[in-house]
């Protein structure tokens, strides 16, 4: 692969792999996979972290009304532990380096673009969850921003098969230019010299 790249870890947090009503039973399938992209490639590796407010009260617009539905996944109810990485993955960190977002993209803010543009990376590899959320904003943002994209798919996980199958399909054949979708050890071999 030519060019400057980065791997971006998706939401790979306890929240979503412990018994929360967040939890995507697909996480304990991908993770050896984002592990082996980490544990190779650990000073390109960023972790995004999904963090929900302290309270309902205290999101913006949709967002309360989002979590007043999910009140029980707020600061204020849930151990910020939760919030953390996977164990096995937060031994990465430093060198690799973590991104906390309140949203599902990771580009709101601005902060995660400037760092990589300050790097003048022009590649992004993504693996994490969910496919149909966080995933797909984070490949679509990306996109916008006019990186390429590099889906790892053995390696980014949904809640359900179907979700998966149809993010993993939109993204494949309407950003063909933008992006490409690959199974990890592809990925692995194509930059291993």
């Amino acid at each position: 692969m030519t060019g400057e790249w980065r791997h971006i870890c998706v939401d790979m947090q306890r929240m979503f792999a412990e018994d929360t009503p967040w939890k995507v039973s697909w996480m304990e399938r991908i993770s050896p996979q984002v592990l082996e992209v980490a544990g190779r490639h650990t000073e390109r590796t960023i972790f995004s972290r999904f963090l929900p407010p302290t309270r309902p009260a205290d999101a913006a617009g949709m967002w309360r009304v989002y979590y007043e539905k999910w009140w029980m996944m707020t600061a204020e109810h849930l151990p910020a532990e939760m919030y953390g990485l996977l164990p096995e993955l937060a031994a990465f960190t430093p060198p690799a380096i973590v991104f906390d977002k309140r949203t599902y993209s990771p580009w709101i803010d601005g902060r995660l673009n400037a760092y990589l543009k300050g790097l003048e990376v022009d590649t992004l590899v993504i693996t994490g969850g969910e496919t149909d959320v966080c995933v797909l904003a984070t490949a679509l943002g990306a996109i916008d921003l006019g990186y390429r994209a590099i889906i790892l798919t053995d390696a980014v996980c949904s809640g359900t098969d179907e979700t998966y199958d149809a993010s993993l399909k939109l993204l494949e054949r309407r950003f063909t230019t933008q992006m490409d979708a690959m199974p990890t050890e592809a990925f692995l071999s194509s930059v291993s010299g």
